[in-house]
């Protein structure tokens, strides 16, 4: 598998109306981009068309959730069809408010992205630990965890970007640091190879730096390699 461009990804969440986006897409468009950059920006999924058609091609678009199936008795929720439809390409899944203030279990968002992939959209998977988490020194136990149910539900690396969120530095006056987000990337790299799960994980990503880490904070992201 080729290597992954370098990629940046920003959040919108719940944030803007079609003025202030305009707005934000005017700038996007015009600034000067990498060609070894991948950029991508998560719209609101009311404004997800609006996104797909003014924001310049070599900037793509994501989803900030969908559901499990095509289609059905669910209000409120979209399919992955529905994103492809209106011409996104991505699908950010598992984000921190999804889990906790939606309360969406591993189980779930593993069964989202296992659809998310088979309908041929691009995920990021979002992974991180709370506070009390932290502080309670099982950060890996629950990073494995969330992994586990993503990496179960993923044949093909190439279509993941592994995204690790310091949920416990967002809206808690801490600060995550370089250092310490690089050094849960590293635990993630550790990992057993026995561990069958993370087989074929690990052999992916680790040769073609497939993984990234998203430090998010508010409606920006900033990505970096492991």
């Amino acid at each position: 598998m080729a290597p992954r461009k370098f990629f940046v990804g920003g959040n919108w969440k719940m944030n803007g109306d079609k003025k202030s986006l305009g707005e934000l897409i005017h700038t996007l468009n015009g600034a000067k981009l990498s060609a070894d950059t991948e950029v991508v920006c998560g719209a609101p999924s009311i404004y997800l068309d609006f996104a797909c058609q003014k924001l310049d091609a070599k900037i793509g678009v994501a989803a900030q959730n969908c559901y499990k199936v095509p289609k059905g008795a669910f209000t409120g929720e979209i399919s992955p069809a529905m994103i492809k439809d209106i011409g996104a390409a991505w699908v950010i899944l598992g984000h921190s408010e999804r889990r906790h203030v939606f309360g969406e279990s591993d189980e779930l968002i593993g069964q989202k992205v296992a659809h998310a992939l088979a309908e041929g959209l691009g995920v990021i998977a979002c992974i991180g630990e709370k506070l009390d988490e932290r502080e309670a020194g099982i950060t890996e136990k629950v990073v494995f965890e969330q992994t586990k149910a993503i990496a179960d539900n993923v044949k093909d690396w190439s279509k993941v970007v592994l995204a690790y969120e310091p949920v416990w530095a967002i809206g808690t006056g801490k600060t995550a640091t370089p250092q310490q987000v690089q050094s849960l990337a590293a635990t993630v790299r550790s990992w057993p190879l026995s561990m069958m799960w993370m087989a074929s994980l690990l052999e992916e990503l680790l040769s073609s730096q497939s993984l990234w880490i998203l430090l998010m904070q508010n409606t920006e992201a900033a990505w970096s390699p492991l």
